[in-house]
């Protein structure tokens, strides 16, 4: 399989650089916090900013290098998931989208939280739709070793204002929270341009395609059946096809290939565990069979796999 935007053209890498002065001019003097404190973001080169929805299409279907994906948006040591912290300290290790979870509180406001419950992630217990964001904002989140910080539970809301100007969210949207709130809140805060909806049925995709055309959907499919009704129901260009944990699927591939929709591949577990021992060339066999986004748990080492990928 051959990536079909590689190698790219000079007027793709203009507008890379063009994107990237954007997002660093549009930028200066932010700041993120570490360990609770704020300091001056070592971040900035790593911004990335879209004026319209069609540019950040154009972005996942051109890049130059492979792009990297920072599951729950890059926990690490010091850094839980699905904290606003964390995705600052994430983009200091490369150009990474930021894979976010989205639940909704019992008072309908849409939080980042994977689990259904607080338990594991904060210092709270009790399921999330059964507290209100009042009540959820009383705990502190926790590191993936269980560790207290004083970072809280932010709201998609915070989260898409936190992006604006730095980059691009995945969201993943939760169990019980409406698809219509999702949209609304993309569309009130003009985040088409900085933000896709990760879908996992036919149907969420249509829904969200037949009211937002201009927003970009990350879609899986297992067989090639299931990509030939994504592409065509679904504009090609708004698409980012999923095809499976740690290795490609040929058929769907093929298909998302050949109408030029950008492949994506999980690599959380067994993938990054391989990438810890036997170095970035665990990610550069992904990308020499056509991966174009890689979601992991290990964002710095695959941004190093993607700055130094040769095809």
């Amino acid at each position: 399989m051959r990536h079909f935007h590689r190698p790219c053209s000079p007027w793709i890498l203009l507008c890379t650089c063009v994107f990237g002065t954007l997002a660093l001019t549009g930028c200066q003097g932010t700041q993120s916090e570490t360990a609770g404190q704020a300091v001056a973001s070592p971040a900035a080169e790593h911004y990335r900013a879209f004026q319209r929805a069609d540019r950040l299409a154009a972005y996942l279907r051109s890049s130059p290098n492979p792009l990297v994906s920072a599951h729950r948006g890059g926990p690490d040591a010091g850094f839980p998931e699905n904290a606003l912290q964390t995705f600052g300290h994430a983009l200091t290790q490369g150009p990474v989208l930021l894979e976010i979870d989205v639940r909704m509180t019992k008072d309908s406001v849409l939080v980042l939280m994977h689990d259904d419950t607080l338990a594991r992630t904060t210092t709270g217990r009790g399921a999330v739709q059964a507290q209100t964001l009042k009540e959820i904002r009383s705990v502190q989140l926790v590191t993936n070793t269980g560790t207290p910080t004083r970072f809280e539970v932010p709201t998609l809301s915070e989260a898409l204002a936190w992006a604006e100007g730095r980059a691009v969210l995945q969201l993943d949207i939760k169990e019980h929270v409406p698809r219509s709130r999702v949209a609304a809140a993309l569309q009130r805060q003009d985040a088409l341009d900085q933000a896709l909806v990760i879908t996992y049925t036919l149907e969420d995709a249509e829904w969200y395609h037949q009211r937002l055309p201009d927003l970009v959907l990350s879609a899986s499919a297992e067989t090639r059946e299931d990509a030939s009704a994504l592409v065509q129901r679904i504009d090609p260009s708004r698409l980012l096809g999923w095809v499976g944990i740690g290795e490609v699927a040929d058929g769907p591939a093929e298909v998302f290939s050949e109408n030029r929709v950008p492949i994506a591949v999980g690599t959380f577990g067994e993938t990054d565990r391989q990438a810890r021992n036997q170095g970035l060339i665990v990610y550069h066999r992904l990308f020499d069979q056509g991966v174009d986004v890689v979601s992991t748990n290990e964002p710095a080492l695959a941004s190093q796999a993607a700055a130094t990928y040769a095809p």
